[in-house]
């Protein structure tokens, strides 16, 4: 094990921060006069666990190879799920251990999903481990997808490397500098979207808990009907705000900092994200107003589909309502996802750019068979294996789409029921489709087994697929 001591001290240093993050939640049980030992108990213990791995490790070598980065992108998300899943172990609500892995890893992954059926009556301490969970997972995965994915050659992210020369052996002092400032930018549009919340009518618990799950792209909310709740316009336009903001690439906002003050307006995957936004829009309203049997609300089709493209996941309505022609469009949306290296889930916008610029060149080709055509992205060359890579991600991604609906249609589960929560699992959305997961529902009802596989299929879809699946392979494990 010696050759993992790289990852077991960066392991031992999250379970301690997460155990830290764990004493928060107490001020508010004393605020709230709801105390327990819930969430000293859970954390004592994985700061504890968290300690051991730290000690035991202090001889690292302080280099991250290959293999190791796989093992360690894996095992962070794991650990965290299983050691956040505690505090709700503990607490008096009595979860059972799966549904308190379920809502755990949910909240890491930023899927949104939960299993509780009322959180209006839900302890606050565990409303905001909830929140905190989220946007634990939004920063960690901003981080992940700037310094370790790019190395690790997963579906595509390579085009997203920090610096031509960076080797894996020379990734971690890079990403120590980097990771401060996403973090810096991450806290700061946090803090901005609590106090715009407390300025538009949100008291202070809820303002800070959906500013957490606003920019982490997760939509934990603290209520059933979601941010529908409030029936607040100016709420949900500062919600629609804030979630494209924590959409973008935060690269993106390092680049503007730095001076590049139309990286913006430039960057051809924002470009192309505000354009499915419009164009969803668009579609929805017409097909809408047409038809006659749904009533046309252009403020529930602008919120509702920033949210679900987005993998938010927080509704203002029972889109679910709207007829056949929606569904398949939200499920579409579901698929895209934001922009990569932002907090958001689903295949991502620039593999959707760059598998169309290839259709077309393939097309071309047919038509001038001698012809020689490059394929660029943001006006640089891509290379085949980077293009066989994404090609190969998409395949994968639908692949395992229709394997978990199957396993979902195995445990019981009706066939919009399976065929959306397999679709809300990968894409980290949040809500499905249907009675019983749609936009006002939960996963309360459905099996344990269901559960695992849901569970399964979000660190799956928030770890783009590969980071996980490789290890299976029994040559990884081979020197």
């Amino acid at each position: 094990m010696s050759n993992y001591k790289t990852v077991f001290f960066t392991l031992g240093i999250l379970q301690i921060i997460l155990g830290i993050f764990m004493l928060i939640p107490i001020f508010v049980q004393f605020f709230f006069n709801e105390i327990d030992s819930s969430f000293f108990g859970a954390s004592i213990i994985t700061i504890i666990f968290g300690t051991l791995f730290f000690l035991s490790n202090l001889d690292h070598d302080k280099k991250l190879n290959l293999q190791q980065a796989f093992l360690l992108t894996a095992l962070s998300w794991l650990s965290i799920a299983i050691f956040g899943s505690l505090p709700l172990i503990f607490s008096e609500v009595n979860f059972s251990f799966t549904n308190a892995f379920f809502e755990s890893m949910s909240g890491i992954t930023t899927t949104g999903s939960t299993i509780i059926p009322n959180l209006e009556e839900m302890p606050k301490a565990i409303l905001l481990w909830r929140a905190i969970l989220q946007w634990l997972g939004g920063i960690g995965i901003i981080v992940m997808a700037i310094t370790l994915m790019p190395i690790m050659n997963v579906g595509g992210m390579q085009l997203f490397k920090i610096s031509n020369s960076d080797s894996s052996e020379k990734i971690l002092p890079k990403s120590k500098e980097i990771a401060l400032r996403l973090i810096y930018i991450y806290s700061g549009l946090t803090t901005l979207c609590a106090i715009s919340y407390k300025i538009l009518g949100m008291n202070t618990f809820d303002s800070i808990t959906h500013s957490m799950t606003t920019i982490a792209t997760g939509g934990f909310s603290n209520y059933n009907e979601s941010i529908g709740f409030f029936n607040s316009f100016s709420i949900e336009i500062s919600a629609m705000i804030f979630i494209i903001l924590g959409s973008l690439p935060f690269i993106a906002y390092i680049k503007f900092l730095n001076g590049n003050r139309r990286i913006f307006f430039s960057d051809i995957q924002i470009r192309t994200f505000l354009k499915i936004i419009l164009i969803s829009i668009l579609i929805l309203s017409i097909y809408l107003f047409l038809d006659k049997s749904s009533e046309l609300n252009f403020r529930t089709v602008l919120f509702n589909v920033i949210s679900i493209l987005t993998g938010t996941g927080y509704v203002n309505a029972q889109f679910d309502n709207w007829g056949g022609f929606p569904l398949i469009i939200f499920i579409g949306l579901m698929f895209i996802g934001g922009c990569a290296g932002s907090t958001t889930c689903g295949i991502k916008i620039f593999r959707f750019q760059i598998l169309y610029s290839f259709v077309l060149n393939q097309l071309k080709k047919i038509i001038y068979p001698k012809g020689i055509f490059v394929l660029k992205y943001n006006q640089s060359p891509v290379d085949d294996k980077f293009t066989a890579s994404i090609i190969s991600f998409i395949y994968m991604y639908l692949v395992i789409f229709f394997v978990i609906t199957a396993l979902l249609s195995l445990t019981g589960l009706d066939f919009i029921t399976s065929i959306s929560g397999a679709a809300t699992s990968i894409s980290n959305v949040g809500p499905g489709l249907g009675s019983t997961i749609g936009p006002n529902g939960n996963f309360s009802s459905l099996p344990d087994i269901s559960k695992w596989i849901l569970s399964f299929g979000m660190i799956l879809g928030r770890l783009e697929l590969f980071a996980i699946l490789v290890l299976f392979l029994p040559s990884f494990w081979r020197n």
